[in-house]
């Protein structure tokens, strides 16, 4: 038997960790700067720093810090090169605190002089024009602990109405994730009085979830170890409680500190998200790296797909759209919207379209088993790994001829993009 090859690591790439809560001051010669430092302000991952964007350029700084507080980083672009910026950043050195880090832009590609800014104490040089991404980049960067473990992924799942599926369909790709693709996952349920996790898993629905966001400042390494549930060596489950008998009112913070928690010690952390907008559920969603919205071939859905993919991409212009998944696709006597009519009012190539199969679905629901353990080899079952396939940018594991094409397909639209 051929062993199959190590998958390698999975998870969110390191200018995708969250930039601590600090104070960023920019001061900008040319308002195209300008502009694309405020988008990057309101990207997602800059969300807890406070940045304030100016005009005016070094000179501008150096009058602004005399006799003030230098922030925690400090961006200033100049219209000069040579020694003439040099000249400048010396002067803006004698009133910067010690402890500020400095980003210098300039609109020169000039090796020598990114040398001698280093050498005097600036922390990176760029060249303008710079777009969102590479200034969420730079500044992610000058923040990472080099030695601090890689954050996982996190992949948020909801549906456009109640009953479409996405908590099946949650559980089942976090399942083959983990089983088929070989990463370690773990499933948050976070429907806290109806979660079904525990059910589809055939374990018992437990406090997890609602004990850390009753104090999400506890919940280190050893607590989050006590309260997962193990489902072989790759898959975790963090069950709701599934009860009525007490309120769940937790701030959206303190969602946002439960699966930070979880996303450092997983890989691949899948968020069944319940079908609502209360502020936490709009939160997450917004805080997720990926998005998937599971909608059913009908009017409701159709609005409110297209009113959460809308919102979703107006909020967040640096990442990708959310995935649309259609699903129970073919129920008789329903009347539907075509799946093509469907994606295109949306403005999105499904990344899956599922078929409606109650006897599948009911038998896995009721053994307590994932469709993939009922009927490996079903139309389903290949549509789900197709989803993660897309999720992951890999094959599953032990398919090494799949799995080398679907990574170089990935790769290459990684650097296309």
């Amino acid at each position: 038997m051929v062993k199959p090859p190590p998958v390698e690591s999975f998870g969110a790439s390191p200018h995708e960790r969250p930039v601590p809560r600090i104070s960023i001051h920019a001061f900008c010669e040319f308002p195209d700067t300008g502009a694309a430092l405020q988008r990057a302000g309101s990207d997602r991952r800059l969300s807890k720093a406070h940045l304030t964007v100016q005009l005016g350029g070094i000179a501008a700084a150096v009058e602004h810090y005399k006799g003030q507080v230098t922030p925690n980083l400090l961006i200033v672009e100049t219209r000069l090169n040579g020694q003439a910026a040099l000249d400048d950043l010396d002067r803006l050195a004698e009133v910067c605190d010690p402890a500020t880090k400095v980003v210098v832009v300039g609109r020169v590609n000039d090796v020598e002089l990114y040398r001698e800014l280093m050498r005097r104490g600036a922390s990176e040089y760029l060249v303008a024009p710079l777009s969102p991404l590479q200034l969420i980049e730079v500044i992610s960067g000058l923040y990472l602990d080099p030695g601090a473990t890689p954050i996982g992924r996190v992949v948020a799942f909801v549906g456009a109405r109640g009953g479409s599926g996405s908590s099946t369909l949650a559980h089942n790709v976090g399942w083959c994730i983990a089983e088929e693709f070989a990463i370690n996952t773990t499933i948050v349920d976070l429907d806290l009085p109806f979660g079904t996790a525990g059910l589809d898993f055939n374990d018992e629905a437990s406090q997890g979830v609602a004990d850390a966001l009753t104090a999400p400042e506890r919940l280190d390494d050893v607590l989050l170890d006590r309260l997962l549930l193990k489902r072989g060596d790759r898959l975790s489950l963090f069950t709701a409680p599934a009860t009525l008998e007490r309120d769940y009112d937790a701030v959206p913070e303190a969602y946002e500190s439960v699966i930070d928690a979880v996303r450092q010690s997983t890989p691949c952390v899948i968020l069944d998200v319940p079908h609502g907008w209360q502020p936490w559920i709009k939160n997450t969603l917004l805080m997720a790296d990926t998005i998937v919205v599971v909608a059913t071939p009908d009017l409701t859905s159709l609005r409110n797909a297209k009113n959460i993919i809308e919102l979703v991409k107006a909020a967040r212009p640096n990442d990708a759209p959310p995935r649309l998944v259609i699903n129970q696709v073919g129920m008789p006597k329903r009347p539907e919207i075509p799946a093509k009519d469907f994606a295109e009012t949306m403005g999105l190539e499904p990344a899956a379209v599922l078929s409606f199969d109650p006897a599948l679905f009911g038998q896995a629901a009721n053994n307590g088993q994932m469709v993939m353990e009922v009927a490996a080899r079903s139309a389903i079952s290949d549509s789900i790994r197709g989803l993660c396939r897309s999720l992951t940018g890999r094959a599953a594991a032990g398919n090494s001829a799949r799995g080398a094409i679907s990574l170089l397909s990935f790769l290459k639209g990684r650097k296309s993009a």
